[in-house]
């Protein structure tokens, strides 16, 4: 007999089977009222590994009463398809439709994805691909205006629960003759480490079994130990996931919550992420929301990043920590950001506008006959160390003000001397 894993022994075959995503299953949700109207369209599911896009879409093909066709984005090219759209017009012919499941359907290039653009139009067949990246970024717009997107949801511990308990029930389908047998925190160690991925639980519950051979005595801590040693939670090194926990960061980082920053530091590490990465991102912290508010931070995170090279992980993390730490406490400040910003937008708006004749040096006689430095005042010489009336911009700009300091930490003190030479340099 061939091997099958208990993922798919126990792979539920109707939709009131279905552990989590009751927003899409439950009774007058989107996807059961479109099965319940006897409705079958081409459609995107979108979310985390193990939550059930697979079943999902197998559960549609089975109450639609199609025909099934499968194909994996990773394995398939081209000559793949054509054969898929070819057996769907030969299901046509017998009044059978069909539904053509790609997994990883991200992976797909944009001339594999729109091959499917003229099949769906027609209804040949009822497009479902499953995706963990994000539709939007994935696949082409053409696709997606022809395809509904269904976003799924990593299983929260309820629904593992259920999945645990019912795979423990079912002797026949998953675990040999006799079932195990879990203390209350032995399951609840299992559901976290599943981390909302019902095929992960399902794995290391098989894994577990295959371990524990005594039948009908307790699993010992050792054996589960065993098992759940060097689980990560789910991390996603170059997908949404990835994106999503380095924005948190940094946005509460903005907000001064160290707290909450050090909780998504400490996740995205947990998750394999490269900590140079993060030392970068750190860096631009530094920079972008604090800047001259508290200029020290720029140096304490070069000082981290440089030390964590030095040591590595996991002691150099607690340096990306401390500056972290450090860098959602302290003022903050965007005003260096903004005006470089709005200087940037004037360069692109008024091109290559020449440097004023006072402004530029002048190595040479010839330089000098041609007016280069003439009238430039140097402000040491001046009673206050500022030559007010000098201009600083080309003619055509005049005097701009870009940097706005803000009212936080050293800024204050900035923001004092600079108004005071603005408004000399005014008048």
């Amino acid at each position: 007999m061939s091997y099958r894993p208990l993922a798919d022994r126990l792979r539920p075959t109707a939709l009131d089977e279905v552990l989590g995503q009751e927003h899409l299953t439950a009774p007058g949700k989107p996807l059961a009222a479109a099965l319940a109207a006897g409705q079958i369209h081409s459609m995107i599911l979108w979310g985390p590994p193990g939550t059930g896009k697979t079943t999902l879409a197998r559960i549609i093909a089975h109450q639609a009463n199609a025909r099934w066709i499968t194909l994996s984005a990773i394995l398939s090219g081209v000559a793949d398809i054509r054969k898929a759209i070819k057996e769907a017009e030969e299901n046509r012919a017998q009044g059978v439709a069909t539904v053509l499941f790609v997994d990883e359907i991200h992976r797909f290039n944009k001339a594999q994805q729109d091959a499917f653009l003229p099949h769906m139009e027609s209804g040949l067949i009822a497009l479902i691909g499953a995706t963990t990246e994000n539709p939007s970024f994935a696949l082409n717009n053409a696709l997606l205006s022809r395809a509904r997107v269904y976003v799924l949801k990593a299983l929260d511990d309820t629904a593992l629960t259920g999945l645990l308990e019912r795979a423990l029930e079912d002797t026949h389908k998953g675990l040999g003759a006799e079932s195990l047998t879990l203390s209350s925190s032995q399951k609840k160690a299992l559901v976290q480490a599943a981390d909302g991925d019902a095929r992960k639980l399902l794995t290391l519950l098989e894994i577990l079994a295959s371990l524990h051979s005594q039948a009908g005595e307790p699993v010992s801590d050792d054996a589960l130990n065993q098992v759940l040693s060097g689980q990560q939670r789910r991390f996603d090194r170059q997908g949404d996931l990835f994106y999503d926990q380095i924005s948190a960061l940094h946005k509460c980082v903005r907000s001064s919550n160290p707290d909450a920053a050090l909780y998504w530091l400490a996740r995205m590490l947990d998750g394999g992420c490269d900590a140079r990465y993060i030392a970068r991102r750190v860096l631009r912290m530094a920079s972008e929301d604090i800047g001259n508010a508290d200029p020290r931070a720029l140096s304490l995170c070069l000082d981290a990043w440089e030390g964590w090279q030095r040591l590595g992980s996991p002691e150099g993390d607690l340096l990306l920590a401390q500056a972290v730490a450090y860098l959602a406490s302290c003022p903050k400040s965007n005003a260096v950001y903004t005006a470089f910003k709005q200087a940037q937008a004037d360069v692109r708006q008024y091109g290559s506008l020449e440097v004023p004749l006072h402004l530029r040096n002048a190595p040479t006689a010839l330089m000098k006959q041609q007016g280069h430095g003439k009238g430039y005042q140097y402000d040491h010489d001046e009673p206050e160390g500022v030559a007010f009336s000098q201009a600083g911009f080309p003619d055509k700009l005049g005097e701009k003000i870009y940097y706005q300091p803000k009212p936080s930490g050293l800024e204050m003190k900035i923001a004092d001397r600079l108004r005071r030479i603005r408004n000399k340099r005014h008048a």
